[in-house]
């Protein structure tokens, strides 16, 4: 339990903020296994992931080193369905 004020604050906001962070990266889960379950994935599916990959990196939700990685992944993938 916090003992001031503004640690309270604090816990609140960190809260707030990895409620929204966990339903960003549930929803990347979600989408990434979409991609990788679909059988030959389209090029749109493989740049829309991407764009959700780099917007939680822009954020601090996914670590740019993992976002590089998963992105990688990805591209490869692209590169074999065309």
């Amino acid at each position: 339990m916090a003992n001031t004020k503004s640690a309270a604050k604090r816990a609140r906001q960190t809260a707030g903020r990895s409620l929204r962070n966990r339903s960003v990266l549930t929803q990347l889960r979600t989408i990434q296994k979409q991609v990788r379950s679909a059988a030959p994935p389209s090029a749109d599916q493989i740049r829309a992931v991407i764009s959700a990959i780099d917007k939680a990196a822009k954020r601090g939700i996914v670590h740019r080193n993992a976002a590089i990685r998963r992105k990688a992944r990805l591209n490869k993938a692209l590169a074999v369905a065309k």
